[in-house]
């Protein structure tokens, strides 16, 4: 062994923690695989193990120098390979000790703490295992032959199937585990008003949960909590009120127009007058048309790689071994990792051209008068870049980060504000293809309210309003059918929430497909559509409406609601005015879970043309 390789120099006046390897390059020039640098690679790692490091113990790594290294004079050491091993030994000795301690604490004493807790108020579940606590259980009840999967009325059994199975076993409250997180599992109406009516920053998205979505969300809105979710809500939060929403309704029946006129030249090449159409995959366009045009000033066809690149993510982020938890390989270079890391450059690389588009837009004295969403962010940007930030949602950040603040909140904002509103119209739309005498009711009060002519324009708020049976379609629509599939928050510190304490580190989960088709709060016709339950509000339909949650709960609760609302009146509005709807005998009923309740198979639906006296 080249002992030379060893010396180390360090200075009186630089103290113990600056130290010098003037072996530097000669260590560099060693071969990889000599015995001589691996030790040097050994004795560094083991000099600077993480445990000293945290608890910064400085005098006890001096201490272990002095043994390692016989002092020769002022300043000056030499290395003692005998008492390296011994070190080394202690000191990996040390690190796996320290590690199995870590271990034992995320995988036993915390899940055991929280458990606790919960046992002591009543509540059970399925028994965990270590290390892993249901995971095994969960996907053996996930590969069993599915209940009645393509029925209109038990469909949902099939989405996260342990979910009815524990509740079955458990009752409408109980806790499992998937390792290293605990949830708890609630159908309980009075702790869902309490988290309805909380609004501290103590509950929030689950973290791990967070984490798995970075690629996709980066740190937008949907996926922060604290202090930077508080500033993003009040940062974009007025762009979406309803004075604001109004000025956009010309844009959403321009865009419907478009559709309509497609869907007229695809009925007109048919003989009968009838075509069947996949609905999803137009409202998609459709909607992500309207979020382009009201949101960034671009159209779809100008973002259209940024949406099927997001649908993507989407796909590959929808799996149960994310969303609850189990173990993942997100930080390995897998391909689908590296797929996944691509796609999010991509869409960065492209988000980030309507935003240097916008900025020469806005130089060059074009739209001035443009007030949409990327510019009020980009406005407030230059206001921090001034001096002039302050206030609630003001940019405090650098340049950089606040260039990647804007891609992301972007991001969120083309992922929520297109595809949770699309499927809303589609799965509507399916509902009264099904129920022909409420589609006839809902078109009838059309025609009263807007006129008998065509084209239809219903750019005014007031008349919107008036569109009561609608407004009940819809509401019952997204109890039965409603993007959102899941609601989810964890802990961050001890809260109480109605009869329950709940422990910091609980994540909380509502499986709101069952929750909106409970017979104990909407009846025992809680798994019909019936929109007449809404004819007094939602105060009116059920005994528990803070259990009606398809916008989500509390705080978090969507910030595009009343956007997404008067989109889905002014698409349906326009779609029914202008066609009939029947199902198509091609269609199978078969919802599944991709972050968003999605059709597995296509929404088809038989459309022909309303036949009316032409404007």
């Amino acid at each position: 062994m080249d002992h030379d390789a060893f010396w180390v120099w360090d200075h009186p006046k630089n103290g113990s923690s600056l130290t010098q390897f003037w072996c530097y390059y000669k260590f560099l020039s060693l071969p990889p695989s000599s015995s001589t640098r691996i030790f040097f690679c050994m004795s560094f790692i083991s000099s600077h193990n993480p445990l000293f490091l945290c608890l910064k113990v400085e005098r006890g790594l001096t201490k272990v120098r002095n043994r390692i290294m016989g002092m020769e004079g002022e300043g000056q050491w030499q290395f003692h390979p005998e008492r390296m091993v011994k070190e080394i030994c202690y000191s990996a000795l040390l690190i796996v000790l320290c590690t199995v301690i870590i271990l034992c604490q995320k995988l036993w004493l915390r899940p055991r703490r929280i458990r606790s807790v919960l046992q002591k108020q009543g509540i059970s579940g399925p028994t965990p295992s270590f290390p892993f606590g249901n995971i095994s259980e969960m996907q053996r009840i996930h590969h069993e032959p599915p209940e009645s999967a393509n029925a209109f009325d038990k469909w949902f059994y099939s989405i996260f199937p342990y979910f009815h199975t524990w509740k079955q076993q458990y009752g409408p409250v109980y806790m499992y585990s998937t390792g290293t997180k605990q949830h708890l599992y609630l159908e309980n109406p009075e702790v869902i008003k309490d988290m309805n009516l909380h609004t501290s920053l103590d509950l929030g998205r689950p973290s791990y949960l967070t984490k798995v979505l970075k690629p996709m969300l980066g740190s937008g809105i949907l996926r922060v909590n604290g202090l930077e979710w508080s500033f993003q809500r009040n940062l974009i939060g007025p762009e979406f009120f309803l004075s604001k929403i109004k000025n956009m309704v010309d844009l959403m029946e321009e865009s419907a127009m478009g559709i309509i006129g497609k869907w007229e030249g695809r009925i007109a090449e048919n003989e009968d007058g009838i075509v069947e159409i996949v609905i999803e995959e137009d409202m998609k366009i459709l909607i992500a048309d309207i979020i382009s045009k009201a949101c960034f000033g671009t159209s779809y066809a100008q973002g259209t790689q940024i949406f099927k690149m997001l649908a993507t993510m989407q796909s590959t982020l929808s799996k149960p071994s994310i969303l609850f938890g189990f173990l993942n390989l997100r930080y390995f270079p897998t391909k689908e990792n590296k797929d996944m890391w691509k796609l999010q450059k991509e869409v960065e690389k492209l988000i980030s051209k309507v935003i240097h588009d916008r900025q020469v837009e806005n130089k060059n004295g074009v739209n001035e008068n443009q007030k949409d969403l990327l510019q009020t962010l980009l406005d407030r940007e230059a206001n921090a870049a001034n001096g002039n930030s302050n206030g609630k949602g003001s940019f405090k950040l650098g340049k950089h980060e606040n260039n990647q603040l804007i891609i992301d909140i972007c991001k969120n904002i083309y992922f929520a504000g297109s595809e949770s509103s699309a499927l809303a119209v589609s799965w509507t739309l399916l509902l009264l293809a099904l129920h022909p005498d409420w589609q006839q009711r809902v078109r009838a009060e059309i025609v009263e309210i807007f006129g008998n002519t065509l084209p239809l324009s219903i750019n005014d708020m007031d008349k919107l309003r008036k569109l009561k049976a609608l407004t009940m379609v819809i509401q019952e629509s997204l109890r039965l059918y409603g993007p959102a599939v899941t609601a989810s928050r964890e802990l961050f510190a001890d809260l109480k929430l109605g009869e329950l304490t709940l422990p910091k580190g609980i994540n909380v989960w509502m499986f709101l497909p069952a929750l909106h088709r409970d017979p104990n709060n909407w009846g025992p016709d809680a798994l019909e559509f019936k929109p007449e339950r809404f004819a007094g509000g939602v105060a009116a339909a059920c005994k528990y409406p803070q259990c009606y949650i398809p916008f989500g709960l509390g705080s978090r609760i969507c910030l595009g609601q009343n956007l997404s609302m008067i989109e889905v009146k002014v698409v349906l509005s326009l779609l029914l005015a202008n066609f009939y709807f029947n199902p198509s005998p091609n269609y199978e009923h078969c919802p599944v879970y991709k972050m968003l309740l999605v059709p597995k198979y296509g929404i088809k639906l038989l459309v022909s043309k309303v036949h009316k006296t032409e404007a």
